[in-house]
């Protein structure tokens, strides 16, 4: 595993956005987003501020091998040979799950925002009938 990947693994592990990881290295998302993608030289005191953000020690960090999260009780060394890479499949899957969590509160904001302007309606509305009773 490449060390941006294994930086990438670990912020989502931690349950972490590439934005809140920027926030909190006071850097641009854009910058940061470079990092995970191999595009930036990691060097070690930007490594030592990335691995801090995530809360660990350092060495903990360089210990760290996919195999230890993806090797449980049910794992069948004879599979092997069919192995795909579960770290990346993993990112992926959290991005996309992360992305579906954005959308349905986009989309929940919007149903807020339609409910109250319907109490508004229904509030007019009851401004109206009295008005027609007088």
């Amino acid at each position: 595993m490449h060390l941006h990947e294994k930086v990438s693994l670990m912020r989502i592990l931690k349950g972490l956005t590439q934005e809140k990881m920027a926030e909190k290295l006071n850097m641009s998302t854009t910058g940061y987003a470079k990092i995970e993608r191999g595009e930036t030289q990691l060097k070690i005191p930007r490594l030592e501020k990335i691995v801090a953000a995530l809360e660990m020690e350092l060495k903990n960090f360089w210990n760290f091998d996919e195999k230890m999260v993806f090797k449980g009780p049910f794992y069948d060394e004879s599979c092997q040979h069919n192995y795909v890479n579960p770290a990346k499949e993993m990112i992926h899957e959290l991005e996309t799950l992360r992305l579906t969590v954005e959308q349905k509160e986009r989309e929940n904001g919007l149903l807020k925002e339609q409910v109250s302007q319907l109490h508004e309606q229904i509030s007019q509305l009851k401004q109206i009938i009295e008005l027609m009773r007088m």
